[in-house]
């Protein structure tokens, strides 16, 4: 059974990413923030004024933002094989995960004009730190290889200097047409 890795960082600060891509979530959608973690991404959703549905094995830090524009729910997406996601989502969030199993489920519960962001580990990113395992580093041009019924805004794959040094890949992607691209936010 293949196991997924979770970055060591311990950012609390939103990716920025994440920040420039989420305008083209459709206003007050429903985003999944899947492998939620501590909420760095759920705080940010729900201050864009979106319905979030925060997702992760352990949701000890998530309950805090538990409410009516906030559902938490506690899934261990590497050893149930259901995946009960939900479908419909305006967006979905996944940085610093990687379950390749978990790849098709995530396409399908997108509805449609949905948008993906992702952003996670790399080869390369074992000469930087953990994670090192070649099972939790993205392969090159994995993400467009995984989401080809998706029409891809951006992409990217490198080495990067902040918020650690690290190998990643980015992707930005939406089911169906893109319209106009968001302006790039100061991150300040």
């Amino acid at each position: 059974m293949q196991k997924s890795m979770r970055s060591p960082q311990s950012s609390t600060a939103p990716s920025v990413w994440v920040n420039r891509f989420l305008p083209l979530i459709k206003p007050g959608g429903l985003v999944l923030d899947l492998a939620a973690g501590s909420g760095r991404h759920v705080r940010l959703l729900r201050d864009f004024g979106f319905a979030v549905c925060a997702v992760d094995r352990d949701t000890t830090a998530l309950l805090a933002f538990a409410g009516p524009c906030c559902e938490v729910r506690r899934i261990d997406l590497e050893t149930d094989d259901r995946w009960q996601l939900g479908d419909d989502y305006d967006g979905i969030i996944v940085t610093n995960y990687l379950h390749r199993p978990l790849l098709p489920a995530i396409a399908r519960a997108l509805a449609p004009g949905g948008v993906l962001i992702y952003e996670t580990f790399a080869r390369g990113n074992e000469r930087f730190g953990r994670p090192r395992n070649p099972d939790f580093l993205l392969r090159p041009g994995e993400l467009l290889e995984a989401f080809t019924t998706l029409t891809v805004v951006a992409f990217e794959q490198g080495e990067v200097s902040v918020p650690r040094p690290a190998v990643i890949q980015r992707f930005a992607a939406i089911l169906g047409p893109t319209g106009p691209l968001p302006e790039i936010r100061s991150t300040e």
